[in-house]
């Protein structure tokens, strides 16, 4: 097991290129198996999930093979319709091969997700979503066994129908999508999410030869054909990824570039970012941020995309233990996504937890510590903390931070970080 080792105090400066999304690759990798054929996806990040997933296609008989940023992916060679339990628990965006699946091949077996560090994610509104396209949806010792309706003895089909979902859900938006690519008839998708993860989705179906109108709305109307075609495609710039290295700038008062990023989908954390006193200047695909003075303490909500999202709102606690007064962060996603505040306590944070408010009491200087990893985002505002904190930190159970974050280590190495990657004997 690995661990990272901090020194703290540095200012980052430099420029760096923002990987291929994460939340987009596992979005658009269970897609491929509505078509035949050979897929390559540029811009692909290498990373624990893209491989924990590309194992779990390739146990079903998909070949896939990373080069660099390019996956190529030869869902011709397609065996099992079954997704097992040791993937689907070790990643949840496994279980988005249940609505391609049953889409095209009439029957699907995934298992239902494993526990989570923080948080439950209910699957009701994929199979509710599911069944109202008229799949018949039975649960067998931990599996969701699927199966499409009998198209008048012309095979197995799922039917269009009307999906509202009671909670914009990004997992079910893209499940359903899906699903619905391949439905006979007219599928009308209410509430649906907006996140750049699913239109970047939706981009692809479309170019696959799927018929979708309303891309980038919360009311998608989807016209189902007979077939999809395997196409090339590019993955969106990691927004998630990006919103960490700005924050992690202007923590450390420091200058510098982000290349091949997409601004628009970081809105709402520039003008936060922004509140807080951070000189942002966006050229194209390029954002430069500079930090000169402590920030000040801003409030911040998360909410569904157009809004602050969730997935930054570790890092963000992490930034405003920079600020001179008390701030406020409530997570009205994922209610109890706090278990980075004993940590951070750990480094000399003063964090106190209402129901899922924080309230943070900013201006102290941190202290370096031995602190762990409990899930991803979480992992990375340890790191955040520790580039602010006094002396030498260590960073226990990085492998979160790989899930997500592609050598990390090297990227703020080359920003001027003083950090390293170590082995540890800690299980």
């Amino acid at each position: 097991m690995d661990k990272f080792v901090i020194y703290g105090g540095k200012p980052l400066s430099g420029r760096i290129a923002i990987s291929g999304a994460k939340n987009a690759s596992l979005a658009l990798m269970p897609a491929t198996l509505l078509a035949q054929g050979v897929f390559h996806l540029h811009n692909t990040p290498n990373l624990r999930d893209v491989w924990t997933l590309s194992r779990m296609l390739g146990e079903m008989g998909v070949h896939c093979e990373l080069n660099g940023q390019d996956l190529f992916m030869d869902t011709s060679t397609l065996t099992s319709f079954e997704a097992p339990y040791e993937h689907v628990k070790k990643m949840r965006a496994s279980f988005h091969v249940l609505g391609p699946l049953v889409a095209r091949y009439g029957q699907a077996k995934v298992s239902l997700p494993g526990g989570c560090a923080w948080g439950p994610r209910p699957v009701d509104l994929h199979l509710k979503g599911l069944e109202k396209l008229g799949a018949e949806i039975t649960l067998e010792a931990g599996y969701v066994v699927a199966k499409a309706p009998s198209n008048n003895g012309n095979g197995a089909r799922l039917r269009g129908a009307k999906v509202h979902f009671d909670i914009s859900s990004v997992g079910a938006t893209e499940n359903i999508m899906s699903a619905a690519a391949l439905a006979k008839g007219t599928t009308l998708i209410t509430n649906a999410a907006l996140e750049p993860e699913v239109t970047a989705q939706a981009r692809m179906l479309v170019k696959m030869g799927a018929k979708i109108e309303g891309i980038g709305t919360s009311t998608l109307e989807i016209e189902g054909v007979d077939e999809l075609k395997a196409v090339t495609e590019e993955t969106i710039p990691d927004r998630i990824e990006a919103g960490t290295f700005l924050i992690a700038a202007a923590m450390t008062r420091g200058k510098i570039t982000l290349e091949k990023t997409n601004p628009y989908h970081l809105s709402a954390v520039i003008a936060k970012l922004e509140e807080a006193g951070c000189e942002i200047d966006v050229t194209g695909e390029e954002i430069t941020i500079a930090m000169n003075d402590a920030p000040k303490p801003v409030d911040m909500t998360t909410a569904v995309y157009p809004g602050f999202p969730t997935d930054l709102q570790a890092q963000w606690m992490a930034f405003m233990l920079c600020a001179n007064g008390t701030s406020k962060i409530t997570d009205t996603i994922y209610t109890d996504r706090f278990k980075h505040v004993p940590e951070l306590l750990r480094l000399g944070a003063d964090v106190e937890m209402l129901d899922n408010t924080a309230i943070i009491n900013g201006g102290k200087q941190l202290s370096g510590a031995t602190v762990m990893s409990t899930d991803l985002r979480a992992s990375a505002s340890l790191i955040l903390a520790a580039l602010v904190a006094e002396d030498r930190s260590e960073i226990l159970r990085v492998y979160h931070l790989d899930r997500g974050y592609e050598a990390i280590e090297k990227r703020l190495q080359a920003l001027g970080a003083n950090i390293r990657r170590e082995r540890t004997a800690e299980f």
